[in-house]
Formats: C-alpha cells, sequence, structure tokens
C-alpha cells in the first residue's frame, strides 16, 4: 500500500525569523494568523503527526489538526547552541559552524549531527505504518530537508541545499525506500513572503 505524507513547515516565530537555534518560543502573531488563514488549503488526513516543538504544535492547532506526537520529528538536537542566534555562534565559534555545515556527521555544539537527524527521519518515514488515506505530518524545516534527502537517496551534503519555508507543503508518496518527492509550495501566499 503507497503512504501519502504531507509534510508542512511551521508557521513564523521569532526564533525562526532571527534565524536562532529553537528556543520554545511561540509563533508570532503573524505566523498564527496565517497558518488559521491557510487551514482550508491543508489536504484532509486520516492521520496527522507533529514535532514536539512548540511552533509546530502551535501551527498545527492553528490549521485545525489533531495531530499524534511524533518524537522522530523532533527538530536537530543543538546542544549548548540551543537559543542562540547563527550569527551569534559563528560571531564565537566560526570553525566549528563550518565543520556543522560542512561535515553532515559534526556535531561540534555537543547534541546531535545532521546525519543523525537523516537517519532517525528516514527510519520513521520508512516504517510509518499501512495508512488508511493520506498522512500529515507539521515538522521543523531541519527535520523536512532530512526527510527529502532520505526520500531522494541523496547524500548526507545535500541537506543544505534544500531550502524550506514557513507554512509550506512537500509532499512524499511511496513506501519503505522508495520514495516520491512533489515539491511543495506555500499554504498560503503571505508564507511566500517569509524568511
Amino acid at each position: 500500500m503507497t503512504v501519502r505524507l504531507t509534510l508542512i513547515a511551521p508557521a513564523t516565530s521569532e526564533a525562526l525569523r532571527d534565524f536562532r537555534f529553537d528556543d520554545e518560543s511561540p509563533l508570532d502573531p503573524a505566523g498564527t494568523a496565517r497558518a488559521e488563514a491557510a487551514a482550508a488549503a491543508v489536504p484532509r488526513a486520516a492521520r496527522s503527526y507533529t514535532s514536539p516543538s512548540l511552533r509546530c504544535r502551535q501551527t498545527a492547532s492553528a490549521l485545525g489538526l489533531r495531530p499524534e506526537p511524533a518524537p522522530a520529528l523532533a527538530g536537530c538536537d543543538t546542544g549548548r547552541w540551543r537559543g542562540l542566534t547563527l550569527d551569534a555562534v559563528a560571531a564565537g565559534e566560526q570553525e566549528a559552524v563550518a565543520a556543522w555545515m560542512s561535515d553532515p556527521a559534526a556535531a561540534p555544539h555537543g547534541g546531535e549531527s545532521l546525519r543523525d537527524v537523516r537517519i532517525r527521519v528516514g527510519s520513521w518515514l520508512d516504517t510509518l505504518p499501512d495508512p488508511t488515506g493520506p498522512l500529515t505530518a507539521v515538522a521543523e524545516p531541519d527535520v523536512i530537508r532530512a526527510a527529502v534527502v532520505h526520500a531522494l537517496g541523496a547524500p548526507d551534503e545535500a541537506f543544505w541545499r534544500v531550502d524550506v519555508r514557513p507554512l509550506t507543503a512537500v509532499h512524499l508518496s511511496g513506501r519503505a525506500h522508495r520514495w516520491n518527492l512533489r515539491i511543495g509550495s506555500p499554504l498560503d501566499q503571505g508564507a511566500a513572503d517569509g524568511p
């Protein structure tokens, strides 16, 4: 049986706008409003899932979804960088940031490597149960990047070549170890102008 999964990136939050490693900040008012406006565009699903982050849970709620929590869809554990902006980390740890962005196995922050994220997300994808209908998941941008890299069988280095915008949907179909990708589009017009 073919799995049909729509991955939706969360709406904007202060952390997302500031390029800050997730600090559990809520959606900003504009992000909430855009998600609520986009609710009618979300494909109906037999089951839905969400990353455990606050912004993903709030996005799912604003979209009218009642998702199951999916710990495997958690964003990358960025260890001691959590809550800091990329610019702040780069100013103090330029070599560490360069290593993290060029080597998928690197985890200079003491958290999780991007390769580990791709393996975790790929395992979740490949073990989804046979569905009774389409599936939806609101997931962090890095989780969606990892899912796309896994689905295409691309090298882990391709992670940074995938751009995931707020409130966009990426569609995967297939089953364990064989996926097809349909590139996403904004769920609402305003999302195309976000960070």
